[in-house]
Formats: C-alpha cells, sequence, structure tokens
C-alpha cells in the first residue's frame, strides 16, 4: 500500500500558505495555524502565501478582506506571495479565479468524473432522515436515467464529485498515518448551484496551481483530505506534486471544547487592542502545540524559527490560558527598551483622550515597565500625569477618610517648605514628617498621599511620581484632598 506524503520535502523549494476566508475578525487558532505555516518556510528558505478563501459571498466582506493583513501585518507575519504583494500565481484571492476553477468544472465533466444533482436540501433530508438511513447525500441523481435528467434540464443543479472504491492512506506530519475508507465518503458537491467553486474544489484547484509543498492547517479540516486528494488525482496532478499535509490539533477554552465566543476571547484584534505585544501573541501561540525546550515558556520569534519542526507539534488539544499569555506579555514588557515601550504605550494613553507631552512619558515609563502585564494597564498607572488637573478624579475616594487628615496635612506642610524638588529630597522629606515626627509604620504612611496624588491605591512610585507631577500640580493635589477631607 502507498502512504502519500512519506517522501519529504525540504529545501527552498517549501511552499505553505495560509487561507482565511474574511468574513470577521481573524481568530488565535488561524493565527496559530499561519505562525507554524510561516515559521517553517522561514527555517527552509522557502515562500509563505496569503491565499484568501472568499467564493462565499454571502459571507466575505471587504472590511474583513483588509482586517485579516492588517492583523498579521501586526503580527509581523509577512507573506511573500499573496494580496498587495503579487506572484507568479496571482490573483491570490479566490473571488477572482472564478475563471481558473471554471476551467477545472470542465475538465472535471469531460472526464466523466462529476454528474449534475438537482436535489434540493429539503428532498435529501427527507430521503436521509429516519433511523438506520446513512447520513450525508444519497446518490439519488447519480441513479436517474437519461430521461429523468433531460426532464431537469434549465433547473438549477450543484455539480457532485463521487469517490472511487478503495481508500485512501496519507502520512500527516502531526498525526501519522490516517486512512479513509472511500464508502465512507457520500459523494460531494463541488460548486453550488450557480456553478461558483465550493471549498473543496477551489483549495484542491489552487493547491496544485500554486505548487504547494506543505498545507498546515486546523483538524477540523481533516476530513477534507481525502477529497482534496480524489480531487488532485481527478485533475491529473502526479502524487509527487501534491501538497503534504499537517492537521494541528484544536485550541480549547477552559471547558476543553473548541475555543469560541462562548468559552474566551477568539479575536486576534481583541488582544491586540487589549495591551498584548505582539510578540508576546506569538510567543505563547507557539506553544498551543509545540515547545522550544521542556523549562523555556519565554523566547523571540527568531528562536523559533530557528528550532520549529512541524513532526514535534503534538497532537493533544491545547488549551488557552489567558494567565500564561498574561505572564508573557509581562516578560515582553520588561524586555523592550524604554524608547520601545514609551512608543508602544501612547496609542494607548492616547486613546483614552489624554494628553501626552514629549519628554514625559518617556520620563514615566521607568516608573511603571515592571507593573504592567498588559500595555492597557499604562492608562491606570499613568493617568494623573496626564489629566488636566479640572478632570482629575480620585478614584479610591473611600480611603481618603478624617482619620488621614493630620497624614496629608503633615504631608502637605513638609512638601511645601522643600527646597529641592527631586525624588530623593521628597522621600526624605516625607519619611521624616511621616515615620519619624508621626510615628506611623511605613507601610501606611504614604497610602494617603499616593490617593491624593495618583487617584489611586496602587501606582507608580510615589516620590518618582511626585517629581514627575511637580511642586505645583502636586501640593493642589494634596490640598483638594484636605478640601474634600474637611467638606469644604
Amino acid at each position: 500500500m502507498t502512504v502519500i506524503g512519506t517522501v519529504p520535502k525540504t529545501g527552498d523549494a517549501i511552499r505553505t500558505r495560509i487561507a482565511p476566508a474574511p468574513s470577521g475578525d481573524l481568530h488565535v487558532g488561524n493565527v496559530r495555524t499561519a505562525l507554524y505555516s510561516w515559521a517553517f518556510a522561514r527555517q527552509h528558505g522557502g515562500r509563505f502565501i496569503l491565499r484568501v478563501e472568499d467564493t462565499d459571498a454571502s459571507r466575505a466582506t471587504e472590511d474583513a478582506y483588509v482586517a485579516v493583513q492588517e492583523i498579521l501585518h501586526w503580527a509581523g507575519l509577512d507573506w511573500d506571495e499573496g494580496p498587495g504583494v503579487g506572484g507568479p500565481y496571482a490573483p491570490y484571492r479566490q473571488s477572482e479565479r472564478r475563471e481558473v476553477y471554471d476551467a477545472a468544472v470542465a475538465q472535471l465533466e469531460a472526464a466523466d468524473r462529476v454528474y449534475r444533482c438537482w436535489c434540493t436540501p429539503e428532498e435529501i433530508t427527507a430521503r436521509t432522515s429516519g433511523k438506520g438511513k446513512a447520513p450525508g447525500y444519497d446518490g439519488f441523481c447519480r441513479r436517474l436515467s437519461y430521461d429523468q435528467k433531460a426532464g431537469h434540464v434549465g433547473d438549477p443543479y450543484v455539480l457532485r464529485f463521487p469517490m472511487p472504491p478503495g481508500a485512501t492512506t496519507w502520512h500527516d506530519l502531526v498525526a501519522g498515518d490516517i486512512t479513509v475508507a472511500h464508502d465512507q465518503i457520500p459523494d460531494f458537491a463541488i460548486t453550488r448551484s450557480g456553478g461558483a467553486p465550493l471549498y473543496v474544489l477551489a483549495a484542491a484547484v489552487d493547491d496544485l496551481a500554486m505548487r504547494l509543498t506543505h498545507v498546515v492547517r486546523g483538524n477540523d479540516l481533516t476530513s477534507a483530505t481525502p477529497r482534496q486528494m480524489a480531487l488532485y488525482a481527478a485533475l491529473g496532478a502526479d502524487e509527487a506534486d501534491w501538497p503534504v499535509f499537517a492537521h494541528l490539533p484544536q485550541v480549547t477554552g477552559d471547558d476543553g471544547k473548541p475555543l469560541s465566543k462562548r468559552n474566551g476571547e477568539v479575536s486576534l484584534r481583541w488582544y491586540r487592542d487589549n495591551g498584548f505585544l505582539a510578540s508576546a501573541m506569538l510567543n505563547y501561540l507557539a506553544l498551543l502545540g509545540w515547545s522550544l525546550a521542556p523549562d523555556r515558556d519565554v523566547f523571540s520569534v527568531e528562536e523559533m524559527v530557528a528550532a520549529f519542526d512541524l513532526a514535534t507539534v503534538t497532537k493533544n488539544p491545547a488549551r488557552f490560558d489567558v494567565k500564561k499569555l498574561e505572564a508573557i506579555n509581562g516578560e515582553k514588557i520588561r524586555a523592550l527598551s524604554e524608547p520601545a515601550l514609551a512608543a508602544q504605550v501612547r496609542p494607548f494613553l492616547e486613546a483614552a483622550g489624554l494628553d501626552v507631552p514629549a519628554g514625559l512619558l518617556e520620563a514615566a515609563i521607568p516608573l511603571v515597565q515592571t507593573r504592567m502585564a498588559r500595555l492597557t494597564e499604562a492608562v491606570d498607572l499613568l493617568t494623573f500625569l496626564f489629566v488636566d488637573e479640572e478632570d482629575f478624579v480620585v478614584v479610591d475616594h473611600e480611603q481618603l477618610v478624617a482619620e488621614v487628615l493630620a497624614q496629608l496635612d503633615a504631608a502637605y506642610a513638609a512638601l511645601e517648605e522643600i527646597g529641592e524638588w527631586t525624588h530623593t529630597a521628597i522621600e526624605a522629606c516625607l519619611r521624616t514628617a511621616l515615620v519619624d515626627e508621626l510615628g506611623l509604620k511605613r507601610r501606611v504612611a504614604f497610602g494617603p498621599v499616593r490617593i491624593a496624588i495618583t487617584g489611586r491605591r496602587q501606582s507608580p512610585p510615589l516620590f518618582e511620581s511626585l517629581e514627575l507631577l511637580g511642586r505645583e500640580r502636586s501640593l493642589a493635589r494634596l490640598a483638594d484632598a484636605l478640601a474634600e477631607i474637611r467638606g469644604y
């Protein structure tokens, strides 16, 4: 028995692809697939292709088409051929390749490999529903007589492909050898009633036309593989020119079911907009089925490319753990240079309506870099610096009660007399006033001052924050807090 896909394909001839259907935001599972395909191609000096599968006009949108490219660019998964880049097998958008599919259909019809089916969905359901009946299409139209077929002239139809006798066995780079008996596969449609190609036909035609060597995709599409291989053969392609398949395990939520909007956030855009770095996302997605080393959770994309091997991808489902992603994101944030982190944080501050003067953000970054797991946390941590005084709000105002009046009075009086407004001088001043003179413990001495200055119990380092805020604004906020407590 010949096992398809056992002959290795390596070197700079490697050609992989990501083939999203642009009907919404790109799913994290799709991006993991893209990452594995991209890394495999990059490691071998091959080509990574973006092919857009938008033949279903009822679902595909132009906005989603643009968004797919935007989010892949953000992630750094650049493609060598595809929309915006071109390539020798253009166009790479299936909605623009109708002539290619029509030619393949004509070839299959001429070879008598497909037949017309006029059955409505309701008729198929009526014939195949019920106890003891096999699911799927029952081949009804394949058995029609010439006269019966003639009676359907002018009626809408789809083209169906009957599997030949036998079975397909192929070597999957992740799952190992897989065998599917053809009698388990009902005759399947390859076109819609208007003649537009369905996924199984368009994908098979393009796999061959674009000379793909490897198809990496989720294992929910494993059942499509023998159908596509049968189409490769029917279209006359030599087995040596068929791609090798690697079906990845599902990404699941905490409930063990495939990750979806019901059990987690699935959109890569959501993670971008909620403060996750692209480098952290790729690092974490790589771990959903593969590892660089048993004791290494954090690594660079370059390290992944150098070590990645589809054969070492696990067969088991991978659970998406946001807490672990946040931990990796925090590590990546801490690894950034201060100017690079400032550039990443600035858009979130500006989106919150804050005016961020040049230089002040850069000065504040060292105060918050070790305190963030997400870039969005910079908004809460640094708003006190950039908000107009009339808009400053003490979020944790319930902590400013009469019992802390003496602390704030002492802090205000001491800071009002300070000569040099630096964090070292401020620290010495407040320690003297609150710890030495009032006899307060350090863990409680500065809390009210922190809240009055930053508006929150959790903030960047207090003394450095006071220095960046400046004497005038700092004293004004302490005065406002005192006035609020006294009921002015």
